[in-house]
């Protein structure tokens, strides 16, 4: 699946938008992204993580984890279309990532980190010290979207679908279009 495939389903989803936003952060930007709008379709959940699977294929992952929530039901469809298990990682209360609920992690099992949207890596790599501390050993990163623009690695292979450079701005930093037109809220855009 190409980059452009990839963008043009979250297009369709409403899972990127243009215009202005505030992010989270409080700065400005021209995108936004919510992959949940995506995922929620099962047959674009199904195609991006067939799309995941493919590029870790020979790896022969044997687990994939996703951190939460992001990460949970990407793991499942990537995992289904590599014949293996999916477990995901939540906050463990003490500012990390932990697999809790009973999930099995034998020590020496071969797993694969998805994630929907990495923007600086931090949930990733929680997740991986997680599965290192645990004996696993972690095969490679998978990502829908890479929103750094290369910007954030790690130190297994990382292969997104998508890279993009997303950028942002001071509220008092603004380019002139952005001045120029009103911030939307994304949750207040509701698509079909």
């Amino acid at each position: 699946m190409n980059p452009e495939t990839v963008l043009n389903m979250f297009r369709e989803t409403g899972a990127l938008l243009e215009g202005h936003f505030i992010y989270t952060s409080g700065r400005h930007g021209r995108q936004f992204i919510q992959a949940a709008r995506v995922m929620q379709y099962p047959d674009k959940a199904e195609a991006l993580g067939k799309a995941l699977a493919d590029l870790f294929r020979e790896e022969r992952p044997e687990l994939v984890v996703g951190p939460a929530t992001g990460g949970i039901v990407l793991a499942h469809v990537t995992a289904r279309h590599l014949g293996c298990r999916a477990v995901y990682s939540e906050k463990d209360g003490q500012g990390g990532m932990a697999i809790k609920r009973g999930f099995a992690v034998p020590s020496g099992i071969r797993a694969l980190v998805v994630e929907d949207i990495t923007t600086t890596g931090g949930s990733v790599r929680k997740t991986i010290e997680h599965l290192r501390v645990r004996g696993a050993e972690v095969v490679g990163v998978g990502a829908l979207i890479d929103r750094s623009g290369g910007a954030v690695t790690f130190d297994c292979p990382f292969r997104p679908l998508v890279t993009l450079k997303m950028e942002s701005y001071l509220p008092d930093e603004l380019p002139e279009d952005l001045r120029a037109m009103p911030a939307l809220e994304p949750d207040d855009i509701i698509l079909g």
